[in-house]
């Protein structure tokens, strides 16, 4: 804020130095005009001209003060520029453009944004490959612990053997998961992946949901229950909002950590739109990580959840579906009763 009122201030303290120059020449003037005039009274007897023409004889002396003062400040100025000039970027001014301190304070400003600007994107790009590869050396060196088990002699035994390559196995699916991941949120966010959108039944959907993560549910103890199963048609990509729905409610499974565990699925009408809510009775999630947990590899339990194999980029990728489908995905919760995401979808005719 300081800076984009850089050359504002220069500009006004330029010209206040001008006036206050100016009357401190004038107001020396004026004392010895008086001085003269009470030296040469008895010279001259007429003191209303003589005082007339002192007046204008002032404000011609103040208005000279001020141009000649107010010429040395630009002069000034520019100089003062052209050293500022010579320590910027070569490509912020150009030797053919003349510029003042107003223009050369925005010019500052504007480049101290863009500074400020890359310093995020920089400390975004370091803390993003320090995350991709927390998650990928995780499943890499427990590949590369039972391999190097195997060979000292553990293959001979039958048991061992199987057990290690089945973990291995389990390893490089999770490192697949992390690569699919990955090269799906690339693509929603540079915009390659496009919509394929169609008319269907978002109830309908659900139950198919269902079916897929009936066994996951029952190993969590965890009943599935769809509130609403009256037809509700959207138009979206079926496709992506299946992917929504398994994340959102394999999360909802896996944060499940009590008796009784409950996902309620909801679905509404509002106007165009239909609404989805999908709670659970699960452990919640802390006021102060709410606010980032469709961040990307953001974990409100990172060790059982790294332990479950998930990549962490599950409610990124959920987000950047719904923005892609210009929609919103909201989250409620309390901390040990409960979790309640909701989204919209454009309402079928």
């Amino acid at each position: 804020m300081k800076i984009s009122f850089f050359g504002a201030s220069i500009l006004i303290k330029n010209h206040l130095l001008s006036i206050v120059a100016a009357l401190f020449l004038t107001v020396a003037m004026v004392s010895i005009v008086v001085l003269f005039n009470y030296a040469q009274d008895s010279v001259s007897n007429q003191h209303s001209q003589f005082y007339f023409y002192l007046f204008l004889s002032l404000i011609l002396i103040f208005f000279t003060n001020y141009v000649v003062i107010e010429f040395l400040f630009k002069y000034y100025g520019k100089k003062q520029i052209k050293r500022i000039s010579n320590i910027l970027p070569d490509n912020m001014i150009h030797e053919e453009e003349t510029v003042n301190f107003k223009e050369l304070g925005e010019m500052i400003q504007k480049n101290v944004s863009e500074i400020d600007t890359m310093k995020e994107m920089e400390d975004y790009r370091k803390e993003y490959l320090g995350n991709v590869s927390h998650e990928l050396k995780t499943p890499l060196f427990s590949i590369q612990g039972y391999i190097e088990t195997l060979k000292d002699g553990a293959v001979e035994n039958l048991n061992i053997r199987d057990k290690y390559l089945e973990r291995i196995g389990k390893s490089v699916e999770r490192l697949l998961n992390i690569v699919k991941d990955l090269d799906m949120i690339s693509q929603l966010e540079t915009g390659e992946i496009s919509l394929n959108y169609s008319k269907f039944d978002i109830n309908l959907l659900i139950k198919e949901i269902f079916e897929l993560l009936e066994m996951q549910a029952q190993n969590r103890t965890a009943k599935l229950h769809l509130q609403n199963t009256s037809p509700v048609f959207v138009n979206a990509d079926k496709q992506k909002i299946s992917q929504v729905l398994i994340n959102l409610i394999s999360n909802a499974i896996h944060y499940s950590n009590r008796e009784e565990a409950l996902i309620k699925i909801k679905t509404a009408t509002n106007n165009n739109l239909a609404i989805i809510q999908i709670s659970d009775n699960g452990m919640g999630i802390k006021p102060e990580a709410l606010p980032r947990i469709f961040e990307r590899f953001y974990r409100v339990e990172s060790s059982r959840n790294r332990k479950d194999g998930g990549s962490g980029l599950g409610l990124a990728i959920v987000k950047h579906i719904m923005e892609a489908h210009k929609q919103n995905i909201s989250v409620e919760s309390t901390y040990l009763e409960g979790t309640t995401f909701t989204f919209s979808l454009e309402k079928a005719l």
